[in-house]
C-alpha cells in the first residue's frame, strides 16, 4: 500500500466520523430522541443530564463535543454506581490500551522510526525511500548491528505489559472482592444450582414431571462454596453443582436439558464455528486481494483500467479493504452468540462470556493471522515448503508486509465504527419509522439493551493484539492505536452511562491476557530468528 492509500483511508474515515459525531450531538439534545439516547436514565427515573432540554431551540441544533471530555472526568465510583462492575471491567480494557500505547508510542517514535528510517542508507547504500515501509523493522538488514536497539524495545515492551497486566488484575480483583463483599447478604451468594438430581422411579407412574434441578441456599457463603466445589455423587455426571446465577440472569428454557447431552451441544456448536471460520476464508482473502492490486494488475491486465480515474486506486486499496472486512466481522459476534446458545448454558452471563471467547479466538485466527497468511505468505507457500529453515523470515516478512493493512483497519474500526456506535444508526431509524407511524405512547418506550459484551471486548481486544505484535514492527501504528482507544473510551462511557443498562457478566478477568499470551506466541519466533541471524 503506497501512502496515498492510507491518506485516502484516513480522510475518509476522518470525515465520516466528523460528521457523524457532530450529527450525534445535534441529535442526542432533541427531546424526540430521549428513547434512543437516554434509555438508562427513562427507564430508571433518573432525571436528564445536563445540555438535555424539553424545548426545542436553536442552539441545539449547534455540534458541541462536550460529551467527550464529560467522561473523562467521570470517575470509577460513579461508573459503578451507574454502570456496574462489569462495564467498568471494559472501560478499564480502553484504559489498559490508552496507557500502555502512550508509552509504547513515544518508544516507537523517538527511538525505532529514526532508527529503521536511517538505516536504509546504512544496509543498502542506496537513495532513501520515503514509503511507509521505510520506517518499519522490514528495511533493516538482516544481522544489522541495529537489531540491538529492536530488542531492547522489546524486552522493555514486554516487561512494561506485565507490569500493566499485574497492576490491571489486582486492581480489578480488589473491586471484584470489594463488590461481593457489600452483596454479601445478598440470596444468589449464598445459592448453588444442582443439576442431574436422580429423580424417583415412580415419577413417572404417578404423572410426575419435575426437572432434575434444584436451587440450594445455605446459611453461609462458605457452605455454599463447599458444596459448589465438591463432587457430590460417585457418578460425575450426577448431582453436579456450579454457582447460582442471578434470578434475572437465568435462562429457563435451558435448565430441562439433561447434563449428558450438554457434550452433544458443544460439539454441533464446534462444528458450526469450524464451518463459519472456513466460511470465513473467502472475504479475509478477497480484502487482501484487493489490497495486492499490483499484483491483481499483472494477472489480470483490465485491472489496470482503475488508474484512469484519479484517486480511485488509493480509495481501493486503502480504504474498501478494510471497510469490507469490518462489515463482515460486524456480524460475526451475533452468530456466535446465537451458536454459545445451543450449548445449553443456563445464564444469560455464561452465554456472553462464551461468545465472548468464541469471537476473540475467531478474530485472532481468521482476522489476524489469515490476513498475514492470505497477504503474504501463501504466495511464497510451496517455496516454505521446500525450504523449512528460512519459514520463520518468510513469518517475518508477512508479519512486516500487513502492517500498513493493520493501520487502516484500525483507522475504520476506530474511527468509522466507534462513530456509528454511539449514534446508534439502527434503534435511531426505527426511531423515526415508529414516530411516522405508531401512537405517541409506544414511541416513549426506551430502547433498553444490555451492554454487548460479546460484541466490544473481543474486538478491542484484537486491536490490543495487534498493537502488541506491531509495537516493535511497525511503530507507525501505535499512534493511531491511541487515538483509537480514547475515542472508544469516550463513546462507551457515554454508552453505559446513558443508553446501556447495568449488565450481569461477572467478568473475572480482563480477556487482554489472552492478549498477552497470543502475542508472545507470534513475535517469540520472529524476533528470535532475526537475533540469531
Amino acid at each position: 500500500m503506497n501512502p496515498g492509500g492510507l491518506a485516502a483511508s484516513a480522510a475518509i474515515n476522518l470525515g465520516l466520523a466528523a460528521v457523524v459525531l457532530s450529527l450525534f450531538s445535534v441529535l442526542k439534545r432533541q427531546p424526540g430522541n430521549a428513547p434512543v439516547y437516554l434509555a438508562r436514565c427513562i427507564a430508571a427515573g433518573e432525571s436528564m443530564p445536563t445540555g438535555w432540554c424539553r424545548s426545542s431551540s436553536a442552539r441545539f441544533a449547534v455540534p458541541s463535543f462536550a460529551w467527550i471530555p464529560a467522561a473523562f472526568r467521570l470517575s470509577e465510583e460513579e461508573v459503578i454506581r451507574l454502570c456496574g462492575l462489569d462495564a467498568l471491567v471494559v472501560l478499564r480494557l480502553f484504559k489498559f490500551g490508552i496507557k500502555f500505547f502512550s508509552v509504547c508510542s513515544l518508544v516507537g517514535l523517538l527511538i525505532l522510526v529514526p532508527v529503521n528510517y536511517t538505516s536504509q542508507e546504512r544496509s543498502y547504500n542506496v537513495k532513501i525511500s520515503h514509503s511507509l515501509d521505510s520506517y518499519s523493522i522490514s528495511k533493516v538488514k538482516l544481522g544489522s548491528n541495529w537489531l540491538w536497539v529492536h530488542f531492547s524495545c522489546l524486552c522493555f515492551i514486554s516487561f512494561y505489559v506485565s507490569y500493566l497486566l499485574h497492576k490491571e488484575y489486582k486492581q480489578i480483583l480488589e473491586k471484584r472482592i470489594g463488590h461481593l463483599d457489600y452483596n454479601r447478604k445478598r440470596p444468589d451468594q449464598l445459592t448453588i444450582l444442582v443439576r442431574g438430581i436422580p429423580l424417583c422411579t415412580v415419577h413417572g407412574e404417578h404423572g410426575c414431571y419435575e426437572l432434575p434441578v434444584a436451587f440450594v441456599t445455605f446459611k453461609s457463603r462458605v457452605a455454599a462454596t463447599l458444596a459448589a466445589e465438591a463432587q457430590q455423587h460417585a457418578n460425575p455426571l450426577l448431582l453436579t453443582t456450579e454457582y447460582a446465577p442471578e434470578p434475572a440472569d437465568v435462562l429457563w428454557h435451558n435448565l430441562d436439558i439433561p447434563y449428558r447431552r450438554m457434550v452433544i451441544h458443544r460439539i454441533g456448536v464446534f462444528v458450526a464455528a469450524f464451518l463459519l471460520t472456513v466460511f470465513f476464508t473467502i472475504p479475509v482473502t478477497t480484502v487482501q486481494g484487493i489490497v495486492q492490486i499490483e499484483k491483481i494488475k499483472k494477472w489480470f491486465p483490465p485491472a489496470r483500467a482503475v488508474q484512469l480515474i484519479p484517486g480511485l486506486n488509493s480509495i481501493l486499496t486503502g480504504y474498501l479493504p478494510s471497510a469490507i472486512l469490518n462489515g463482515f466481522i460486524y456480524l460475526i459476534p451475533y452468530a456466535m452468540l446465537g451458536m454459545a446458545s445451543l450449548e445449553g448454558m443456563v445464564s444469560k452471563s455464561k452465554k456472553e462470556m462464551r461468545a465472548c471467547r468464541m469471537v476473540f479466538y475467531f478474530l485472532v485466527g481468521n482476522v489476524f493471522f489469515l490476513s498475514v497468511l492470505s497477504g503474504s505468505l501463501l504466495n511464497q507457500f510451496g517455496e516454505s515448503f521446500a525450504h523449512p529453515k528460512e519459514i520463520p523470515t518468510r513469518l517475518a516478512s508477512a508479519v512486516s508486509a500487513q502492517s500498513n493493512f493493520f493501520i487502516t483497519y484500525i483507522l475504520t474500526d476506530g474511527m468509522s465504527g466507534f462513530s456509528l456506535e454511539v449514534l446508534q444508526f439502527g434503534f435511531l431509524t426505527l426511531h423515526l419509522l415508529k414516530r411516522h407511524l405508531f401512537s405517541r405512547e409506544s414511541v416513549q418506550d426506551p430502547y433498553l439493551y444490555g451492554f454487548p459484551y460479546y460484541r466490544v471486548i473481543p474486538i478491542v481486544s484484537l486491536a490490543i493484539l495487534i498493537g502488541m505484535v506491531y509495537a516493535v514492527i511497525a511503530p507507525l501504528l501505535l499512534p493511531f492505536l491511541v487515538v483509537y482507544f480514547l475515542l472508544g473510551y469516550a463513546v462507551f462511557v457515554n454508552q453505559s452511562s446513558y443508553i446501556y443498562r447495568s449488565s450481569i457478566m461477572k467478568l473475572k478477568q480482563p480477556i487482554s491476557i489472552n492478549c498477552y499470551y497470543t502475542y508472545h506466541f507470534v513475535t517469540k519466533p520472529i524476533y528470535s530468528y532475526l537475533l540469531r541471524i
